[in-house]
């Protein structure tokens, strides 16, 4: 018998080193779930200010006359968007 429990008491051992490794695995995945998250976060934000810089420097050029033909018809489908927005807005608003 006690050949039987040298191999139980190894395989418990065993287990209880599988486990251990298992919940540092399952934290590590949490943690990199997290940073995940918080780094898509991060790029959607990133998008966003990209965005609206390239709006900011396409009214400036616009301000200052030093558009080149196609950014200008860029610049006038993106305000003729917003009319068409603002009219919406305020179509709704009067129902």
């Amino acid at each position: 018998m006690p050949v039987l429990d040298d191999h139980i008491n190894r395989v418990n051992d065993k287990l209880k080193l599988l486990i251990k490794h298992y919940h540092a695995i399952q934290k590590a995945y949490e943690r990199q779930s997290r940073l995940i998250v918080t780094l898509e976060e991060s790029a959607a934000k990133d998008k966003d200010l990209i965005a609206t810089l390239e709006e900011k420097v396409n009214i400036l050029k616009a301000a200052s006359g030093k558009m080149n033909e196609a950014d200008k018809k860029e610049f006038e489908k993106n305000i003729n968007r917003y009319i068409r927005d603002i009219d919406k807005c305020i179509s709704l608003l009067s129902e």
